[in-house]
């Protein structure tokens, strides 16, 4: 099925790349159409071909996620984040203001998204910052994860505490 759509991908892109070629006088109302249509058809493909690459890399039964949000965001600015699963780094990601004002607002960023093996895992993710009086601040959090036959989504949340003045980091497993 793949080669199929993949030789009829071919085949569009072909016959745009002829249609391109002719000249603009010659085109009649007939071809621009049917050269709109075959252009409609090859981003339906392109679609269809992301989704399916998407469920060949990473299928439902080892498919994990990890997304980070951020509550107010006045007691810690993020500068970087790591995450480690079974003391291997599988996430580097480095903010810009862009994105933290995105969080700040209630934004949600997907950080990862891989494949895991069943059964229990170790998650360490590392914040990097600045935190209150805007000194240097690294914190980290753990959880322990089981993988199922299902897909896995952890939430890291950065959260501040006002009654202690701290920044808190949780970590949730969504159900």
């Amino acid at each position: 099925m793949f080669y199929k759509q993949l030789l009829h991908i071919t085949s569009i892109l072909l016959i745009l790349s002829i249609s391109t070629f002719t000249c603009a006088e010659e085109r009649s109302p007939a071809l621009e159409s049917q050269v709109q249509n075959l252009k409609k058809e090859v981003l339906d493909l392109n679609k269809e071909l992301f989704i399916l690459e998407e469920d060949l890399l990473f299928p439902a039964n080892t498919q994990f996620s990890i997304f980070l949000s951020m509550d107010i965001g006045q007691l810690f600015d993020l500068d970087s984040v790591q995450i480690n699963i079974d003391g291997k780094n599988i996430s580097n990601h480095l903010y810009t203001q862009r994105e933290i004002n995105a969080l700040k607002r209630g934004g949600v960023q997907r950080v990862y998204l891989g494949n895991i093996a069943s059964g229990k895992h170790e998650l360490v993710a590392f914040f990097t910052g600045k935190g209150p009086n805007k000194r240097a601040y690294k914190r980290g959090t753990t959880i322990e994860i089981e993988k199922t036959s299902s897909p896995l989504f952890v939430e890291l949340k950065i959260i501040d505490n006002l009654s202690k003045q701290q920044p808190e980091f949780k970590t949730k497993v969504w159900e």
